[in-house]
């Protein structure tokens, strides 16, 4: 098993600086990929990234640049923490800097619009590379609570079981602790479908709904999470786990999830625009990844309802109330 011990962290918002700072924690040389100057010069200079974790100290470890090879340069594992619609466009400009036997890490939650591909199919394909190469890392990681060192659990999926356990290592701390997991596609599933059921839930709340309703809509998404998820062939018990209920549990209850604000915005009656606008111009992943699973369950001729409704709701005018309506009142079924 080869050690990871260099580290670059593409991607410098909330989740790939919190990340960032977690595999310093854990003894890397992590080197963070910034796409504006002024942030590495606040990491390098301040140890802070003010813009999305104000507040934070970095360590020592953590540096930063703008040039993307120079992150890569002898690195043993590449993590992607940029936004899953962007991923592609990032990665055709990175391939030839990739180090040729580093792990490929994907912190990005969607499904790709156009192709439906996960995010591990996506690097597997632009990068040219073995899918054993290829990891994700996922679960119940809200980037705040994280960096501020509150204890959580992830798990890292991929098909080679030693690139997985080395990847665990290198970032195992106090108060991160990582599980392996062969199943990529459960475990990026989960991870994309939980910010489509977030929006859900933020709807419900923005409607002035409570805990019954956001239950029930966390438990009925699990069940379309699972069965889009075994369609594909993933393993069904993935989404017990820290991929699947976990994720969706943080993500369907926190006020730091932006795809549950989001949601809020919505189910009280503002546009997509207005949403947007009242996130500081930020679009929840959600919001995109809907359609693309949406048009995935269709071709597979599994029956979403829930993530159908938030589709409908952010690109079809669909009323919060109107979907509402229409969830409760479908036909009757055994559990």
């Amino acid at each position: 098993m080869t050690r990871v011990q260099r580290v670059a962290v593409l991607g410098a918002g909330s989740w790939g600086t919190a990340f960032g700072k977690v595999l310093a924690d854990s003894g890397r040389e992590v080197t963070l990929w910034a796409r504006r100057p002024e942030v590495a010069t606040s990491v390098n200079d301040g140890h802070v990234n003010p813009g999305y974790l104000p507040g934070i100290v970095l360590p020592d470890n953590l540096r930063a640049t703008v040039e993307p090879g120079e992150a890569m340069t002898d690195a043993d594992a590449v993590v992607f923490a940029v936004p899953s619609q962007t991923l592609r466009a990032n990665l055709l400009d990175w391939r030839e800097g990739l180090p040729e036997a580093a792990t490929l890490v994907s912190l990005a939650k969607g499904v790709e619009l156009g192709t439906w591909k996960r995010m591990s199919e996506v690097i597997t394909e632009v990068a040219g590379v073995d899918p054993e190469r290829v990891a994700v890392l996922t679960g119940p990681n809200l980037a705040r609570e994280i960096a501020e060192g509150q204890p959580t659990a992830a798990v890292v999926a991929c098909g080679d079981v030693d690139r997985a356990t080395a990847f665990q290592l290198a970032c195992t701390t106090g108060y991160f602790r990582v599980y392996t997991n062969t199943d990529v596609i459960g475990s990026e599933l989960g991870g994309a479908l939980k910010n489509v059921i977030a929006l859900a839930c933020g709807i419900a709340a923005g409607m002035g709904y409570g805990d019954n309703t956001r239950a029930s809509l966390i438990t009925r998404g699990l069940a379309e999470t699972a069965r889009l998820g075994v369609a594909l062939g993933a393993d069904p018990l993935t989404f017990a786990g820290l991929a699947g209920l976990g994720d969706l549990v943080a993500t369907c209850s926190s006020r730091l999830s932006r795809n549950r604000t989001f949601g809020e915005h919505l189910g009280r009656g503002q546009t997509l625009a207005e949403a947007e606008k009242a996130n500081h111009g930020q679009v929840a992943e959600g919001v995109k990844s809907c359609l693309s699973i949406c048009e995935l369950a269709a071709q597979h001729g599994i029956e979403m309802p829930i993530a159908d409704g938030v589709r409908r709701v952010c690109h079809e005018g669909l009323s919060a109330a109107a979907m509402a309506k229409q969830l409760v009142t479908r036909d009757l079924k055994p559990e």
